[in-house]
């Protein structure tokens, strides 16, 4: 988040000396601290509306609200809330800021191919991540990194169509270096996402999953089936792919096809093959 900050301002001051306008820096302090203070407050709320989530009642869901509150019980957490997202890939992922205001959300793929041991065996991982308090840092992210990307998109759109006014040519070729610097930047990020957010807290969710429900081999099925299925999320999302169980973007398990570069450099995730033999082991 400091990073953030230091980095909008920098731009804020480099457009100031640029254009002679102080007005911009201001700006740039206010939008880099209410973007701070948005991620922290409000990413939850982002990412649940990011990945199309809906609360999820007990009469519809019964199964899975009854497997989310036993176990919370034995985890000695609060209930988190419950949400549904219409998506045909199996995943789950769970967000908030803290323990109380946590939420947990399962695509109804997931629930269609899941018996009751797997899918307790998800529940329990995705509670790890609450009790474990991965999940303000896993959230916070979204919002910070996606914000990266939309500015070298900005930047590089100003830079080819925006103009630039009287100082046209110079503005354009200020656009295009930011621009580039930022789509440098943003894999760069990608990056800082998988050395902050390590993916040995992937173990550790799935170790202290089985912990919670005393039976690995529920969550290694899960896995199983998961990583199995060959499709994407429709709502895949380079800054919310951390969140989920298992890459949206799909795996490159039982010999699908090799992701791309991007897709590879964008993954915080171990292989669901280490993950499984870990928890049979």
């Amino acid at each position: 988040m400091t990073s953030f900050l230091v980095m909008i301002i920098g731009l804020g001051f480099a457009a100031t000396w640029y254009f002679g306008s102080s007005l911009i820096l201001y700006i740039a302090i206010a939008f880099s601290l209410l973007m701070n203070i948005t991620s922290y407050w409000f990413s939850d709320r982002i990412v649940l509306g990011m990945s199309g989530a809906k609360p999820a009642s007990r009469e519809e869901y019964f199964d899975l609200w009854n497997a989310v509150e036993n176990l919370s019980i034995t985890a000695g957490l609060p209930m988190p809330k419950v949400y549904v997202i219409e998506e045909e890939v199996p995943n789950a992922f769970a967000t908030g800021r803290n323990k109380e205001k946590a939420t947990v959300a399962v695509t109804t793929g997931l629930l269609k191919i899941l018996d009751k041991s797997e899918l307790e065996g998800v529940i329990a991982h995705e509670l790890a991540h609450i009790q474990n308090n991965d999940i303000l840092l896993q959230t916070v992210v979204v919002v910070l990194v996606g914000f990266v990307t939309l500015l070298s998109d900005f930047f590089l759109r100003f830079a080819f169509f925006g103009g630039g006014g009287d100082r046209g040519g110079q503005a354009k070729l200020i656009g295009i270096v930011i621009g580039i610097t930022l789509a440098i930047l943003a894999p760069l990020v990608a990056v800082v996402i998988q050395l902050a957010i390590s993916r040995k807290r992937e173990f550790m969710a799935d170790a202290s999953g089985a912990l919670l429900t005393r039976y690995p081999e529920g969550l290694a099925g899960a896995l199983e089936k998961i990583g199995g299925y060959a499709g994407e999320m429709k709502r895949a999302n380079h800054a919310t792919a951390h969140l989920y169980i298992s890459n949206p973007f799909g795996s490159e398990h039982k010999g699908k096809k090799k992701k791309s570069f991007v897709n590879r450099m964008f993954s915080t995730h171990p292989p669901i093959e280490d993950r499984i033999r870990a928890l049979l082991e």
